[in-house]
């Protein structure tokens, strides 16, 4: 890929992020960091109150990346095949013969958003989760892949628990990022108020093809990442885990499961996304601690104490990040 090439992409994400900003009022790091997933070709999960534009912000960047886009409602009643697809039985009128067909089901698309995903049970979650890992589908016997790019963008409420299905642990992991989607400040909500009804909704002009995200992502991959950002992402990951002799004190009182070397690897892959979206080539410590939050969340689980005590996952994460001693310089970008 030429330089002028790589810039043309670059440009092209920097206008996505501008014209998503058209609709969304607000909201800059939660769509940068919905970027960040998307530029690093892994699915993200957004966790917020109703009313907070998590399903329009996700529409509006189907919308501006200009690809297949398809949302899944989650209900109790969902089955795996409302999701993947089911084969039906068609007869040939002129000869009478039958055979089975497969319709395929809404996540044959690019961006799926699963709204709510823990309202729906968990044999169909692991059905999402399954397509998500594998990137394809398999129905009877035949392995079907699925569209690239393929992203789940999958949308939670932290309030409503009557009647969901918490997604367990290792279903949670298979998110690079859990990112928290918070109220408007003043000035914001302001706006929102205006623009929402006084008009309607602006039009969005297509901005990246399928081709030019998954070149985005190539170029992710090219970002260097020097052995002292691997072991600074390693050493936040280990430190996460209570029964590691470096775990500051919080974690070994507060945390009862800490994350596992995928935490890592979306941590590197996070930081190679953000450097990228700067302009740069090279891995800094700083690119690291930008996505620590969104990487790390829903991957440390706090225990009874800390529930009972107030302390927060987030703020687990600040103290883990202040612990950790960064690279000397020149052994990180």
């Amino acid at each position: 890929m030429t330089t002028a090439e790589r810039e043309n992409l670059l440009a092209g994400a920097e206008r996505l992020r501008a014209e998503i900003s058209k609709r969304i009022v607000g909201q800059k790091e939660a769509i940068e960091e919905i970027l960040l997933a998307i530029v690093a070709g892994g699915h993200a999960l957004l966790v917020g109150v109703p009313g907070l534009a998590k399903t329009l912000m996700i529409r509006s960047l189907a919308e501006a990346l200009h690809l297949h886009f398809r949302r899944i409602q989650f209900t109790p009643d969902l089955v795996p095949a409302d999701i993947t697809g089911s084969e039906i039985m068609e007869e040939d009128r002129a000869t009478g013969h039958r055979a089975f067909r497969f319709v395929k089901g809404p996540i044959f698309a690019n961006v799926i958003l699963a709204d709510e995903i823990n309202r729906a049970p968990p044999r169909t979650q692991a059905a999402l989760l399954e397509a998500m890992q594998e990137h394809s589908v398999t129905a009877a016997g035949v392995r079907m892949p699925l569209p690239r790019p393929f992203f789940v963008l999958a949308t939670q409420n932290p309030i409503e628990q009557e009647g969901t299905y918490p997604l367990p642990e290792a279903q949670l992991d298979r998110f690079l990022f859990e990112i928290r989607v918070g109220y408007p400040d003043e000035s914001d909500e302001v706006r929102i108020l205006k623009s929402t009804t006084s008009a309607d909704l602006p039009a969005l002009n297509p901005i990246l093809g399928d081709a030019e995200t998954l070149a985005l992502q190539c170029l992710v991959r090219d970002v260097s990442a020097e052995n002292g950002a691997l072991s600074y992402a390693a050493a936040l990951v280990r430190a996460t885990r209570p029964d590691n002799h470096r775990a500051p004190r919080i974690v070994k009182r507060y945390v009862r499961w800490g994350a596992g070397p995928r935490g890592g690897q979306a941590l590197i892959l996070g930081a190679k996304a953000f450097a990228l979206m700067n302009g740069r080539s090279a891995v800094a410590t700083s690119d690291i601690q930008r996505v620590t939050h969104a990487v790390l969340r829903h991957r440390v689980l706090p225990n009874f104490a800390a529930d009972a005590e107030g302390v927060s996952v987030e703020s687990i994460i600040d103290e883990l990040i202040a612990s950790i001693d960064q690279p000397k310089r020149g052994n990180s970008h």
